[in-house]
Formats: structure tokens, sequence, C-alpha cells
């Protein structure tokens, strides 16, 4: 790990310990004044910590402009986007990019209200359907972590919600769950070569340092950013990367080694051509840790995330570790 993510990691380190030290909903009021903190499934106040900067210090987007695909000259060819294609809707790229600085996007493709997110300490690249019930939700970043993922927040009702499990664990919408649709990640040249009349999502208008990556050698680092977890079992290394659909998860070194698995009613694919976002100093020049597609047999998408084994771990301690064939 370099000098300079050390040091952050040992300066947020400890701001997240001492926030655990003080976890107490009346010491958030200030910043939380519209959020009911009497509701919760949370068994411990201490499972939530500072990530360091505080509510909206990483700003959520919303509306973003977009792209024709042949007009995008910044993109490298194996640098990640996120793939939105939706029926009725022309397909959307989303880059890494910009969202290793926004992590959430708020917007809407064919009528239908999503929100795009990553979070850079688990690797989980979700999209949610921002419909619930007849209301519309509109995601900010809450500033906090659990077990090192990123808590979002709605700006209707300031409730929080746990963005790898798409489910609201704080405030007036808890225990409700926001509907995963079948998105995934590729490289950008992947994208652009089946989706010419595509479009991508333009640069925003914030100055940040697109298209570096501020987590060098990240996934290649012995233990997770503020994470004080168990390693995962089946002697995997916690930030190592696993395919999670539902409540199983397979190794990516599996599925890179057979290049299909079927298992479990779904259909798992991998090729190369996806640079890791979390690697090297440029995004676009991150080793190659290739594209997933999951399906179900009849062809249909199915919605996944690329995640590292310890979030899997610490978010499904009873999910199913499909470390080989018919793997319990």
């Amino acid at each position: 790990m370099p000098a300079t993510l050390r040091h952050a990691t040992a300066a947020a380190l400890a701001v997240g310990l001492a926030a655990a030290a003080a976890a107490d909903p009346a010491q958030w009021g200030a910043e939380w004044p519209g959020t009911d903190f009497s509701k919760t499934t949370l068994e411990s106040w201490d499972e939530v910590i500072s990530g360091g900067p505080p509510k909206d210090g990483i700003p959520a987007l919303s509306a973003p402009a977009f792209l024709a695909v042949e007009a995008e000259d910044r993109l490298g060819a194996r640098e990640p986007v996120i793939a939105v294609e939706i029926e009725g809707a022309t397909p959307r790229a989303y880059p890494i990019r910009y969202l290793m600085w926004h992590e959430i996007v708020n917007d809407s493709v064919a009528g239908r209200p999503v929100a795009v997110t990553y979070c850079p300490l688990c690797n989980s690249g979700i999209t949610f359907d921002r419909g619930v019930g007849d209301r519309v939700l509109t995601f900010g970043v809450s500033g906090k972590l659990r077990h090192s993922d990123m808590i979002m927040y709605d700006r209707e009702t300031q409730s929080w919600w746990q963005q790898a499990l798409g489910e609201a664990i704080v405030g007036e919408m808890t225990g409700t769950d926001l509907e995963t649709l079948p998105t995934w990640m590729e490289g950008w040249a992947q994208f652009a070569a089946r989706n010419p009349d595509g479009i991508v999502m333009d640069e925003p208008e914030w100055n940040r340092s697109y298209g570096a990556n501020p987590y060098r050698d990240y996934d290649s680092a012995d233990r997770p950013f503020l994470y004080s977890g168990e390693d995962p079992p089946h002697g995997l290394r916690p930030l190592e990367r696993v395919v999670r659909v539902g409540e199983h998860a397979w190794p990516l070194a599996r599925l890179a080694e057979q290049e299909v698995i079927r298992e479990a009613g779904v259909v798992l694919t991998w090729r190369p051509g996806q640079a890791s976002a979390l690697d090297a100093d440029r995004i676009a020049e991150g080793r190659d840790v290739g594209s997933v597609r999951v399906r179900d047999p009849g062809g249909r998408d199915v919605a996944h995330d690329v995640m590292f084994a310890f979030t899997f771990d610490a978010f499904w301690p009873d999910g199913r570790w499909m470390v080989e064939a018919g793997a319990r």
C-alpha cells in the first residue's frame, strides 16, 4: 500500500474508531435533524463509523449530461463503466472515473428513476430503482460506513440505506428494500462495441481528479479500509473479488479460469477487457480483472454485483460460497 494511502488510512481509521466509540444518535442530531433514529435494524450503533467526509462531503450527482459514444475521447479502452441497458431506452454507460468521486448518480432512464452507485471500498457497483411505492427518492452520500460499505441516505425522509444491500437500516424507511436492476461493469471498449449508438455520462462540472485512482494498490492490500471483521472463509483474501448473485458468491478467479459457469439457476460468463479501478495510479492503466455477465437460462440479464469477499462475508454471513462445483 502506498504511503499516501497508508497515511489516509491511519487518519480515517482514527476518525472512524473515535466515532464508533461515541456512536450515539444523540450525537448526530445536529447533522441529521430529520432522521428518525428510533427506527433501525442495526443491532448496535457501534456498527456505524465515519468514513472521514461529512454528510454530502462526497457529492452525489443528479440528472447528469451525456455524450454520444462516438464523441467520447477521454476514456481508456479497458476503463470500467457501469452499463445500464433498459428496454425502451438508449444504452447508457456511467464511467467509474466519475463514480469514484461521487459514488451515486440519480438519473431517469426511459422514465424510470434510477440510482447508479459505486462504493470504492467494497468495489460494489449496483443500480437501484429509486421508486418506492408512490415515492421517488433522491440519494446522497451520508459520509458514514458500515463494514466499510457506504451508507446512503434519501433526501426525502433522511433515512439511511446500506448500499451493498439496497435496504433502509435507519429512519422512517427502515426495512424497505430497493429494487436492484440487472446492470453490470465492463470495459469502455466492450460497451462501445456493443452499443455504437449508445451514450455515456459526460464529465461532471466539479473540480476532481477524474481518471485518477485515489486508492492505488487497494485491491492488493492485506486488509480492507476501516473494517474490523474477520477474514472470509475458504482461504479467500478479504479483497479478492467475488460475483454475488443473491446469497451466492463465486470467486472471480474461479470464473476467470472456467470462463463459463452454470450453477444455482444462473449462467455466469467472464471475458478479459476491464481494468481494476483500484490498482494503478490511473484507472485506465489498472490490471485486467475482466468483465462478468450473469444471465438466467433464457438469456435474460440477472442482477448481480462484483464485490470484495470481505463484503459478502459481512453482509451475508450465512451465504453460500461457490468455491467449487457443487459447493455449499
